[in-house]
């Protein structure tokens, strides 16, 4: 035995199959993935055996016809070759057209930079990734207990509903409807379910040719931006606020003005008489859930009028309200179209099926149509058409229902949990949203709480990213959500955060 193929001999097969090999994939698929990025990688060098069909297959305990497929098609794509009597072998090209392993070559001392490099901190604009985002652990659902925001909830998602309504759009009339490239337009299922059905209950009349289908309401708020604002404009931006759009109109304009918030939601009052475009979330305020004032609504509104500025509303929790009396949206007092209204249809219960909208005047509607369809055309028209059958089919208004009901036992399981276990924290009441906005004590900084919490399995959102100023920032505010973790499990989870706010407080006094 060579020494190179002695060196590779002990490769633990089964470790290597569960690391580098997709679990969604066919077991055939997963041992092909296995081997090829074993091969790419460097482990199985061109010209280095691999186990017989039968050796495999008994240590990762899988048919042996699964391998012997794999190593079929592995050989018709030219990773591995079969000689006769011998098995098979990695193929001596396999690494023709692929960058070798740092074991091919000798370590040689780094190239001196060419002069004429790519120079991209000159070419690009601005660098978003730099930017102050929230940030979720990629494996929060994995976690037992998700105090995330706003995320998908196994347990609520109406399955058979929906797969129901992608079936029927499937049939031979819908897909003649929403196959084509509609260009500029959208389904007009949709558009009218959106107006008859969804926007009434938020105190909202629009015509068909108001409203405008986007890919989440965060590429509603990036198309109102890119239409409507250049860097002279000033945005009035809550503070704290939502992030994002913070970091959409700060990409257009280098005049943001923070406008604060108390526990009547934004502060009205002749400072925003300055801005020519005011972001607001009147319904739940982002991220301390109040509800804006109607006094302050009315005073919004004249502030406008004599300003000549613009409101853009985003009312994105509104298919998540529980335990309250119905609250109007912003734009239904809206009597002179200076409210523009963003909303969303998927948040409640499946945000990866990206479906929003905005209600506008046509003037403004026909120009934001033409500025999608330069960046993708129109939202996948299939899933507008099954949107529409699952809101005309009352699958939609019934999953209202029934969240409405789940998130009122969690949020009022969440308070007391709170109450119990961490008395020195300031929760903002919890009336009808999905989350808490809690305030802990002065010597708080959450962020390294949350740190430590997720190592305990904990899952929670740091506050200091809503805040405009991010040096200046308050570092002990957290957002604790609530729609993607069992009620069962709220208690147990806020006694073991309690018990990580305890151990933070030790080592930070020592």
């Amino acid at each position: 035995m060579s020494s190179q193929a002695a060196m590779h001999q002990p490769v633990m097969w089964e470790r290597l199959f569960e690391r580098e090999s997709a679990p969604n994939l066919s077991l055939q698929g997963r041992v092909r993935q296995m081997l090829v990025s074993a091969i790419l990688s460097g482990h199985l060098p061109p010209g280095m055996p691999v186990p017989s069909s039968r050796q495999l297959a008994d240590q990762l305990r899988i048919a042996r016809n699964t391998v012997v497929f794999a190593y079929q098609q592995l050989v018709s794509e030219g990773y591995l070759v079969s000689r006769e009597r011998s098995g098979h072998f990695v193929c001596d090209s396999v690494m023709q057209g692929h960058s070798g392993s740092a074991s091919d070559a000798a370590p040689s001392a780094p190239e001196a930079e060419p002069p004429d490099r790519v120079r991209w901190d000159e070419r690009l604009r601005f660098r978003p990734s730099r930017q102050r985002n929230i940030t979720k652990p990629q494996d929060w659902q994995k976690q037992p207990y998700p105090f995330v925001y706003g995320q998908f909830d196994a347990d609520l998602f109406p399955t058979a509903e929906w797969r129901e309504c992608c079936i029927k759009a499937l049939s031979v009339l819908d897909i003649r409807s929403w196959a084509p490239d509609l260009i500029t337009h959208d389904d007009p299922a949709l558009i009218e379910q959106i107006r008859t059905q969804v926007l009434p209950r938020r105190g909202v009349w629009a015509d068909a040719e108001e409203i405008v289908i986007t890919v989440g309401a965060q590429h509603a708020l990036y198309l109102l931006a890119d239409l409507l604002v250049n860097e002279d404009t000033v945005v009035g931006m809550e503070d704290p606020g939502y992030p994002d759009a913070r970091n959409i109109f700060a990409s257009h304009t280098r005049h943001l003005l923070p406008m604060p918030v108390d526990e009547g939601g934004l502060c009205t009052g002749t400072h925003l008489l300055g801005c020519d475009y005011l972001f607001v979330t009147p319904g739940h305020q982002c991220p301390t859930t109040v509800t804006l004032s109607a006094e302050r609504r009315e005073t919004l509104l004249a502030l406008a009028r004599q300003a000549d500025s613009m409101i853009i509303e985003d009312d994105f929790e509104s298919e998540s309200r529980w335990g309250e009396g119905a609250i109007p949206a912003l734009k239904s007092q809206d009597r002179d179209g200076r409210v523009i209204y963003v909303g969303s249809l998927a948040k409640s219960f499946a945000p990866g099926l990206r479906i929003g909208y905005i209600v506008a005047p046509r003037e403004l509607t026909r120009e934001l149509r033409a500025l999608r369809r330069l960046m993708l055309r129109h939202p996948s028209a299939y899933i507008q058409r099954a949107f529409s059958l699952f809101i005309s089919l009352g699958h939609h208004h019934s999953l209202l229902r029934r969240q409405s009901q789940a998130y009122q036992r969690r949020g009022v399981e969440l308070a007391h949990a709170l109450a119990r276990h961490l008395p020195d924290f300031t929760p903002t009441p919890i009336t009808g949203s999905s989350s808490c906005w809690l305030q802990g004590p002065p010597w708080l900084n959450a962020a390294e709480l949350s740190e430590a919490a997720l190592a305990e399995g904990v899952v929670v959102e740091p506050g200091d990213v809503f805040f405009m100023n991010g040096t200046d920032a308050p570092r002990n505010f957290l957002r604790v959500g609530f729609t993607s973790i069992r009620p069962e499990l709220i208690e147990p989870g806020i006694a073991k955060l309690a018990q990580v706010v305890r151990r933070y407080r030790l080592r930070a006094a020592a």
